[in-house]
């Protein structure tokens, strides 16, 4: 006879204690289930928000209210959203959070959150710079930052510690990878590196150099036609960067101009002129994120694109940049790292330290070498790279038409165009356009023009990863409320005259962390224009007199974005100015990073601060153009004048 596996008596106690279980585990009387909407972390002391789906029938037992760690917000109801939301929720104190709905001392609904110290939310962007800075080793600076970030995130415990290590992978580079946007860039990227590859091998590159070098004599000379290819290709920074540094490279290589100089007027000419010029694809961009603040601002009937326009001329730091490229380029002077870098260039041929660390498979090696008897013709490079910039501006004109219709203003068309989809068709049309002028001229088979686009793309590779794993630590930045918690720092005491270097900082510094420009626009430009006209109509200076003042404030949110972008060694532009350019990423980051403090400090100390108590913006724009000069000179020295060999150096 076979044992039964339970008693009699042991079952029904099973039941039984499964019963009390599922007891335990239901709702309490009178509690309605429903999941409550709150961050997890959330920082001590920084407001969130908190949504609470449902209908109005919520308040059938009278007004619900939110109460967090003891303390009471109230609630409204949105009918479009079809949630109850609370918009200044705070918890003063680090810990567990009980998160509940309330009504009549009755819990409809509740949940917890995390509170965590204000000040860990920016320790993995500085972990991760400082890391770079020290071992000069980008991608597993980027890794710890993300995954410090990611410990944070779950709980600074063992397990804690183990999770977050799978989850920097799984979670936070996956969710970088699974954005549409960010693989197009990607892909844009490679297509550029597999034209650059074709254009390499079909002798186009070097039909390049040959013409250009016949003017470009000289190493002041190269740097100056960087330079203005740089301003030439002005509607969009990515594209700008990486034609510019793969065009280029071969030339100032030539000239013994350094790969960090290189690298630093192509990075000072990409962002700069396309926040400027007024139609790019950062515009739309911004006039979009300009619309949406100034909605919420009564009292204030000026449209979007001519707030940006009028915040132009207070745009000093990208305008002074582009002044000192050229300034430094045409005066021979540099000081600091780059004057370094410069003379070991100019002395010894060498265009790269020796311990820089670069991957240029394609660009540099064997595999792209013309075959023997190719001839360099220009037109060969000349023709991809307008067909790469017509299918650009094309796409995002037709993209725009689509969006905004035939009759629409050009500027309202390039606002609504798809910046990505342009991109995307522009890189491939190159890319076609390269291989059948290769094919057709019977420089290069089929399969040998495969091979060229294929090592080309190589060359990119790690430039993405590291790209990837920037984006990846944003996200990070993101769920720690890294810029909320600047805001909050730097936000609190705002007088009227100094709010647009305030801002100026806080956008920098945000930038900075982040590593990305257009996410710090995205997140201060929604609070800041709001914040300022608040602070006019509290002074009483909301009249069309004190208008500079919110001007500027728009424009610093911009110019910081980028000074803080341009200091960044975990900025997505700064990372493809490295690679583009040939250059160690370390070193691009440390020979700029003097000359974009020296601009910067006298871009907000000569240009924004005085604008702010009203002196006239060109004013500043001169006097810092005149302090710049002033400080080349004084502090600059010039460059030994030995010339380029008559080739290139091995």
């Amino acid at each position: 006879m076979t044992r039964p596996l339970v008693k009699p008596l042991g079952m029904r106690a099973l039941f039984i204690g499964l019963g009390l279980f599922a007891l335990t585990m239901s709702p309490s009387l009178g509690q309605e289930q429903g999941p409550i909407e709150v961050p997890d972390p959330v920082l001590s002391g920084i407001e969130f928000s908190v949504s609470v789906p449902g209908d109005s029938s919520l308040a059938a037992r009278g007004a619900p209210t939110l109460r967090v760690a003891g303390a009471s917000f109230s609630l409204s109801y949105d009918a479009t959203e079809g949630a109850w939301t609370a918009d200044d929720v705070s918890v003063a104190s680090s810990g567990s959070a009980n998160v509940e709905v309330v009504a009549n001392d009755a819990v409809l609904r509740s949940t917890t959150t995390r509170t965590i110290p204000g000040w860990l939310s920016i320790l993995p962007p500085l972990l991760a710079i400082g890391m770079a800075l020290l071992y000069r080793r980008v991608v597993p600076a980027l890794f710890f930052g993300i995954w410090v970030g990611a410990v944070i995130a779950i709980g600074i415990t063992p397990w804690g510690a183990f999770k977050g290590l799978l989850d920097s992978f799984q979670v936070y580079v996956l969710n970088a990878m699974s954005s549409s946007s960010h693989v197009a860039i990607i892909l844009f990227s490679l297509m550029i590196g597999g034209k650059v590859g074709i254009i390499s091998k079909n002798g186009g590159t070097l039909g390049i150099v040959e013409r250009l070098t016949g003017w470009a004599s000289d190493s002041k000379r190269g740097q100056m036609v960087t330079g203005v290819l740089g301003v030439s290709i002005f509607f969009d920074d990515y594209a700008n960067t990486l034609i510019v540094g793969n065009t280029m490279r071969p030339v100032t290589d030539r000239l013994r101009i350094s790969r960090e100089k290189l690298a630093y007027v192509v990075d000072s000419t990409a962002a700069p002129i396309a926040t400027l010029a007024f139609v790019t694809t950062w515009i739309g961009y911004q006039v979009g994120l300009l619309g949406t603040a100034i909605q919420n601002i009564d009292g204030f009937a000026q449209g979007a694109y001519s707030v940006f326009l009028s915040s132009l001329p207070y745009n000093f730091y990208p305008l002074l940049t582009l002044f000192f490229v050229f300034l430094v380029a045409y005066s021979g002077l540099d000081f600091g790292p780059m004057y370094q870098a410069e003379r070991r260039a100019r002395e010894t041929g060498e265009v790269l330290g020796k311990e820089a660390k670069v991957d240029e498979a394609a660009s540099e090696g064997e595999e792209l070498q013309p075959p023997d008897g190719t001839p360099f013709r220009a037109v060969n490079a000349v023709i991809p790279i307008l067909v790469l910039v017509g299918g650009v501006l094309g796409g995002l004109y037709a993209t725009g038409v689509q969006a905004a219709g035939v009759d629409a203003p050009l500027r309202d068309i390039i606002g609504e165009a798809n910046s990505y989809t342009a991109l995307m068709w522009g890189s491939i049309l190159g890319v076609l356009v390269a291989a059948a002028l290769s094919i057709g001229q019977g420089i290069l088979d089929l399969e040998q023009t495969v091979e060229a686009w294929y090592e080309g793309l190589k060359s990119m590779l790690f430039a993405m990863i590291i790209l990837v794993l920037a984006w990846a630590l944003s996200n990070i930045t993101e769920v720690l409320h890294t810029a909320d918690f600047l805001v909050s720092v730097l936000g609190e005491w705002l007088p009227p005259g100094v709010v647009p270097a305030l801002i100026f900082v806080l956008a920098a510094a945000t930038a900075f962390a982040t590593g990305s420009s257009w996410g710090t626009m995205g997140i201060l430009m929604p609070l800041v224009v709001p914040l300022v006209w608040a602070v006019l109509v509290q002074n009483g200076m909301d009249d069309p007199s004190h208008y500079h003042i919110l001007y500027s404030s728009v424009s610093c949110v911009l110019a910081g974005s980028v000074w803080g972008d341009h200091c960044s060694p975990i900025s997505d532009t700064t990372i493809l100015s490295s690679m583009a350019s040939g250059c160690d990423h370390v070193e691009h980051v440390r020979t700029q990073l003097p000359y974009a403090l020296s601009v910067g400090t006298v871009a907000i100390v000569f240009g924004t601060l005085p604008a702010g108590f009203g002196m006239p913006w060109w004013v500043g724009l001169l006097v810092g153009a005149a302090l710049l000069y002033g400080l080349l000179k004084v502090v600059g020295t010039p460059v030994d004048t030995a010339e380029a060999p008559a080739e290139a150096p091995a």
